[in-house]
């Protein structure tokens, strides 16, 4: 499967660079899995789509203020460090930029030096191992030092942080925000729990696994980088008594997507209350075990955020969707527009 089956163009005005003043007035674009059939909504009136029973998971992870900007101790160069994922004893994976500047023993202090780190390791790929040194809490430290991750193409200055968090998120350890759910305002879901739909929670920590570009054209050769994730029992005996009864299950997002898959995967299509890291790739062929339906935003040529979605409908519908949505002038990717990829349109 060749890596130029999920490109397309896009053009440059349509990347959302900053979020819309209300969350839920975004364009929803609503896709029949099965026909291809597509219709265009507002994202707030996503609940007339959804029915009493129905179950909407939502990834409750927070973004922290990963992104932090410190000089070399030896020679007070400038390095950028992203930080991707807690790995115990304040050991983090991290991306380190410029990577040829950064050496197993080097040091490098933050802000008023309230905050160091070192290297202990490097790896493939620019990533980094890195021990970090401080006094106090470190999500203060970090609250007061770091910034927020976003992604690349994103060139505007976000002038409220708390736009790039959903409003329901608890967690603190993600790289970068579980997009899909920062449509939701909390008068939105309100109004969907007085419908009779159930809200539960999972955690994905968005780290390198989701943003990491594709870089082989053959997809089979790509690896996926793993995030921890964690599921209670309280939402695993809610999933199972929705399986039960032929009730939808409406995963909010690609890591809820990602979350539910590894469980059900791992567990014969079972969810079980659990943490771990996963690696999972889904793309087309995946036979999905867990969810009925998606809501996503629009996602970057080549990804695999692409390819999940390809995956949950088909190739061929998804792309003809983008470019319907290209038409119509949606915004896309992290600040951007929805899709909701349903079994029936109503």
């Amino acid at each position: 499967m060749n890596i130029n089956e999920f490109d397309y163009e896009l053009p440059k005005e349509l990347i959302a660079q900053t979020p819309l003043k209300d969350r839920s007035s975004s364009k929803l674009l609503i896709m029949n899995k099965k026909t291809g059939e597509l219709k265009h909504e507002v994202f707030s009136n996503i609940i007339n789509y959804l029915n009493k029973g129905d179950v909407l998971v939502l990834n409750d992870t927070k973004v922290i203020p990963a992104r932090l900007i410190g000089e070399k101790k030896d020679t007070g160069a400038v390095i950028e460090i992203l930080l991707l994922k807690d790995i115990g004893n304040d050991t983090w994976e991290c991306l380190g930029k410029p990577g040829k500047r950064l050496k197993i023993g080097s040091t490098i202090t933050f802000g008023d030096g309230s905050l160091r780190c070192e290297v202990v390791d490097k790896l493939e790929e620019g990533i980094i191992h890195v021990k970090l040194i401080y006094d106090g809490i470190l999500m203060e430290i970090l609250d007061k030092l770091g910034t927020m991750p976003l992604p690349p193409y994103i060139h505007e200055k976000l002038e409220d942080q708390s736009r790039y968090q959903t409003v329901y998120a608890k967690v603190s350890g993600s790289a970068a925000a579980p997009t899909a759910g920062l449509h939701f305002t909390k008068e939105l879901l309100k109004h969907i729990e007085d419908k009779g739909v159930i809200i539960t929670y999972v955690t994905l920590h968005v780290g390198l696994g989701t943003f990491r570009p594709v870089e082989v054209d053959n997809i089979l050769e790509h690896k996926m980088h793993s995030e921890y994730y964690v599921m209670s029992k309280e939402t695993a005996e809610i999933l199972n008594k929705a399986k039960e009864e032929g009730r939808r299950i409406i995963a909010v997002g690609t890591t809820s997507t990602r979350t539910l898959e590894t469980i059900a995967t791992n567990n014969k299509g079972i969810f079980k209350a659990c943490s771990g890291d996963t690696d999972i790739f889904i793309y087309p062929g995946y036979k999905f075990k867990a969810i009925n339906c998606l809501i996503t935003n629009f996602h970057l040529p080549k990804s695999t955020l692409v390819m999940l979605v390809s995956a949950f409908s088909s190739r061929n519908m998804i792309m003809n969707a983008y470019n319907e949505a290209i038409n119509n002038k949606y915004r896309f990717f992290s600040f951007g527009d929805a899709m909701f990829i349903t079994d029936e349109i109503q």
